[in-house]
């Protein structure tokens, strides 16, 4: 079956929450409607109040309400504002000439060219091409303010109207914002717990082929970038599209032509998306994957610090480092080079285009005297216009981020579409602890085989312990018995069970493991003990650390039970360590209990703690011990001794050393150790 494409699984987290996106989108289409009606009201402004005096007049018996003023001893009003009760004297039009207003005492047209002249001391206006002439007489500019003054009332009335639309507008612009930003880190809560959910679940093998920092890559830093998608780029597109689609339904009610070729340029911005789409999806594949290296690199480094200083290769870690580094700069310098080539240019281009073409259409004789645009008209174009150009700006600009949020999300779909291990937590019985491995074979890869054909059986309350050289397949027996693996021939059984027909889950609910290396966690002793399972009683976990002999170090602690760990529980020593991951088994009280090498670091002085606390895991349990000192198994109840992949001898420790084979020369050879140091 396809998987849906990356732009698709972004729009289906987008849509978790379609109650939230409704409202917001609501919410932004009010906000846009009404801020869009500024212009709208300014052109109402100009043309009807402001320039609107420039009009046809007439003069009535007397002043019988606000929109008729005083000039002159005689009462005027727009003939527009005429109504049935006004005493009609005569008829005037009101009109500008180069820096002078005159009233002409005839209706003539108001888009006429007026030339004034003067005869026999009386002031006449000619107009049409001077074939025809009127009276008129000249305003005086401090005598203009009285043609304004009924325009005081409705231009006041509308700046108020515009001023409440504002408010109301930024209202709805606050609760779009608010609603589409914590959706936003809704979606990236979301979504990191499914990616962490999903590393949970991931085989081993996955974690095996892959340094720790590639994948913490994905889990934070390619996140984050689909975050900014969602929290600033997915508004920045919704915000712009609508906004858009707002001015463009406002150009179209103002005047169609000029609106058709504005439209005309939309489709340049979608061409630019896709050819961008192209090279800076490529570009930002391999930046996040260097990234991705980057963050391996500094984990592994930041781990293996003394390592690396010890053997003096700080410089040769150091030009590793760089040449990362430099692969990441020359691509993040072609993604620059990409974004200034086009992005701000195109903005400015298109930007060009339209006003080219909006000064050829009102410059053109294409119209025609009906057709004349008014100053309102021409000042609501323009501003939307201008209008227009923010958000193509701001999507423009937000493209960039836009395909580094769409290459992360691909590498995180990627890790999500891995395939995952079964999960099932339904509790079973509690096992008594019986193991048997019939005729197993398993190989990390391909036919590679570390075990072959291994057969045993322990049963319940025995402790067996595997000794063998490195590679001999002790650890892989451990992980094939916690299910990390499978094998690829035989069967491993648990209390006669087939461990493949149990979940996982159910197969590690009664096994516990003590590694070579314990990792203590940060938080405090008693997490460290409890994994803050409430199953875990306080008493339970401090009666397990005094049981193995933990308490005498803690007890020392400022906070004893209650004090703070740092990362790995660096305070502590190897062996004090080992008690606390020895502590944490006992607290689970498991019914099988794993010990992989756990003592293979500790010195010679706290070894006897160690064993001592070992024979109290031991007790009413099957315990499994990986050995690497013969010294700490000598009291086993079955010794297996393992060679590339095979039992070469079983017995206890003493049959074993009086058959006078492998294991009693690798007893012989530590005991010769000891006696030398």
């Amino acid at each position: 079956m396809r998987k849906p494409s990356t732009e698709k699984r972004l729009f289906q987290y987008a849509l978790s929450s379609k109650k939230t996106i409704s409202v917001a989108l609501i919410c932004l289409i009010v906000a846009v409607g009404l801020e869009l009606t500024g212009p709208l009201i300014a052109k109402t402004i100009i043309d009807n109040h402001i320039v609107g005096i420039q009009t046809h007049w007439v003069e009535v018996e007397e002043q019988n309400d606000n929109d008729t003023i005083s000039y002159d001893n005689r009462f005027f009003k727009k003939a527009s504002r005429l109504e049935e009760k006004d005493q009609l004297l005569g008829y005037y039009t009101f009109l500008q000439s180069n820096r002078q207003y005159y009233l002409i005492e005839e209706q003539i047209p108001l888009d006429s060219s007026i030339q004034a002249t003067t005869d026999n001391e009386s002031l006449v206006v000619h107009y049409n091409n001077g074939m025809n002439s009127a009276s008129a007489e000249s305003v005086p500019i401090r005598d203009l303010y009285r043609f304004f003054q009924p325009e005081i009332h409705p231009i006041a009335l509308l700046l108020a109207l515009y001023l409440g639309l504002i408010l109301i507008a930024a209202i709805f612009q606050y609760l779009k914002t608010y609603l589409l930003q914590v959706h936003a880190n809704k979606i990236i809560q979301r979504m990191r717990n499914d990616v962490f959910k999903k590393v949970e679940t991931l085989p081993m093998n996955y974690f095996v082929k892959r340094p720790a920092g590639k994948i913490l890559a994905r889990v934070t830093n390619d996140t984050e970038a689909i975050k900014e998608l969602y929290v600033k780029v997915l508004e920045t597109f919704v915000n712009g599209f609508i906004y858009m689609t707002g001015i463009m339904i406002a150009l179209f009610l103002l005047n169609r032509t000029l609106a058709t070729i504005c439209l005309v340029l939309l489709p340049i911005l979608l061409l630019f998306m896709k050819f961008y789409k192209k090279y800076a999806g490529k570009y930002n594949r391999i930046i996040r994957s260097v990234n991705s290296e980057i963050n391996a690199s500094i984990n592994e480094s930041i781990q293996t610090m003394p390592i690396i200083q010890a053997f003096r290769r700080t410089k040769e870690r150091q030009e590793e480092f760089e040449q990362l580094n430099d692969r990441h700069y020359r691509y993040q310098k072609k993604m620059i080079a990409l974004s200034a080539l086009t992005s701000f240019n195109l903005v400015n281009a298109i930007r060009g285009v339209a006003f080219v073409g909006f000064l050829w259409f009102f410059g053109s004789r294409s119209l025609n005297a009906e057709a004349v645009i008014s100053t309102g008209l021409l000042y609501a174009f323009v501003d939307y216009l201008t209008r227009l150009f923010e958000p193509l700006t701001q999507i423009v600009n937000q493209l960039p981020q836009l395909e580094q949020a769409r290459v992360a999300a691909g590498r995180v779909f990627e890790l999500l579409d891995e395939e995952s291990e079964e999960i099932d937590h339904t509790p079973i019985e509690r096992i008594k602890g019986e193991v048997t491995f019939d005729n197993v074979s398993f190989a990390y890869e391909n036919d590679d085989y570390i075990l072959n054909n291994l057969s045993f059986r322990v049963t319940p309350g025995e402790t067996v312990a595997f000794v063998g050289h490195t590679g001999s397949g002790k650890s892989s027996i451990m992980n094939l018995l916690f299910r990390f693996y499978d094998p690829q021939k035989g069967t491993i059984k648990i209390d006669g069970m087939d461990s493949s027909t149990l979940s996982r889950q159910q197969v590690r609910q009664h096994i516990g493991i003590v590694l070579q290396d314990p990792f203590i966690f940060t938080g405090t002793v008693l997490s460290n003990i409890t994994l803050n399972d409430p199953a875990i009683t306080r008493e339970k976990a401090i009666a397990a650390l005094k049981a193995v002999g933990a308490d005498q170090f803690i007890e020392k602690l400022p906070k004893q039970y209650d004090e703070p760990v740092g990362e790995n529980g660096s305070q502590f020593s190897t062996g004090q360590r080992q008690l606390l991951s020895f502590a944490r088994a006992l607290a689970f009280d498991p019914a099988i209990l794993i010990l992989d090498e756990a003592t293979a670091n500790i010195d010679t002085e706290t070894e006897g703690m160690i064993q001592e606390a070992m024979n109290i895991l031991a007790e009413g349990r099957t315990m499994l011990v990986i050995a690497h000192r013969l010294s700490t198994i000598q009291h086993a109840d079955q010794i297996i001794v393992l060679e590339k992949g095979q039992i070469i001898e079983t017995g206890t420790h003493d049959q074993l050393i009086k058959a006078d084979g492998n294991y009693y020369q690798m007893y012989k050879m530590q005991q010769n150790g000891l006696k030398a140091g």
